[in-house]
């Protein structure tokens, strides 16, 4: 069973369970044709209703949960309940129906506050304070997650993967470059920040070799949290020059200081806040942080105790990124 089957991850799981061969049931709120002629069975329902899932995760053998709300911006119950309680109930279908194996896709931002993460592992503890709400709900949900691992009756883990991105990606890459096409990218900080990425491909089979760990060694295995990425750190800006030069944008050239880029974050934060608007300022305090400050992180864990590897490096990835939006036009 994999949860928010139709998302950008969701959707690259399935196809590599598929493709393996085993049987895939889907969970989402839309309608996923393609992915249902590839073989998958679709439940169209909401994970906020327990029964809802207790009934749909009755048959299945393992669940991974990606489902989720990202973004940086909107109330507190809209991603606690999708990111929280959501979890809580996938958790407790797979009690109830004895499915002795859980996945959960948590983030790396649960364990950023702000402060530069250079080479971290998982010894690295939950972030002290908030900057927004998605960071805060997942890292209560990866908690809840953990606590529930007990070998023998049900193994978790989950795992951070982190600024996942490929040729079909509809959020990071599309936004970057109609930020970068309208002028409104800025460099952020002295520009010579690094950050870890990681491609869908190897984004997804970290989950598949997660399911593989958890059924063949859940003492090892489980009960634990684990960063995925290229193992490649980049710098980011020049990584988003080589995007924008693949999309054939112009790449960011001016400049903000860290220091200003925050105080307009917070600013536009109150401010809409104050004024009840609900789309998302056009910068904030996390985002401000997210494109400053160093994050990259240590998968010698992933490696070790999931079998997890790297099946597409950062050159091939940008290849088949270059390559795709070159036929696409």
């Amino acid at each position: 069973m994999v949860t928010g089957c139709g998302g950008f991850l969701g959707s690259e799981i399935v196809r590599q369970l598929l493709q393996r061969g085993d049987q895939v049931t889907g969970i989402s709120r839309g309608e996923y044709p393609a992915l249902v002629k590839l073989g998958m069975k679709h439940c169209r329902g909401d994970l906020t209703e327990a029964d809802f899932v207790s009934r749909t995760l009755r048959d299945c053998d393992s669940v991974v949960h990606t489902a989720a709300v990202a973004g940086v911006w909107g109330p507190w119950q809209h991603f606690f309940s999708i990111n929280k309680l959501a979890t809580d109930h996938v958790l407790a279908a797979c009690r109830s129906n004895q499915i002795p194996q859980c996945v959960f896709t948590s983030s790396p931002s649960v364990t950023f506050d702000g402060d530069h993460q250079r080479g971290v592992d998982e010894t690295v503890p939950y972030a002290s304070h908030w900057l927004c709400h998605y960071p805060h709900t997942k890292a209560l949900a990866e908690q809840t997650v953990l606590e529930a691992h007990h070998p023998g009756t049900l193994a978790t883990a989950a795992l951070r993967p982190h600024l996942i991105w490929g040729e079909d990606d509809p959020h990071i890459l599309p936004r970057m470059l109609d930020r970068a096409r309208s002028g409104r990218l800025r460099i952020v900080g002295d520009g010579k920040n690094v950050v870890d990425t990681v491609h869908v491909v190897n984004a997804a089979a970290a989950h598949l070799d997660a399911i593989d760990a958890l059924a063949r060694t859940p003492e090892k295995a489980g009960g634990r949290a684990y960063f995925i990425a290229q193992d490649e750190p980049v710098n980011c800006w020049d990584w988003i020059r080589e995007i924008c030069e693949l999309g054939k944008v112009p790449p960011p050239h001016k400049r903000i200081s860290y220091a200003a880029a925050y105080r307009v974050g917070a600013v536009l934060e109150a401010g809409y806040r104050l004024t009840g608007r609900k789309n998302e300022p056009p910068m904030t305090r996390f985002v401000a942080a997210q494109l400053a400050r160093d994050h990259y992180f240590s998968v010698e864990s992933a490696k070790e105790k999931l079998g997890f590897r790297v099946r597409l490096s950062m050159d091939q990835g940008l290849e088949r990124l270059g390559k795709a939006w070159k036929e696409r036009g």
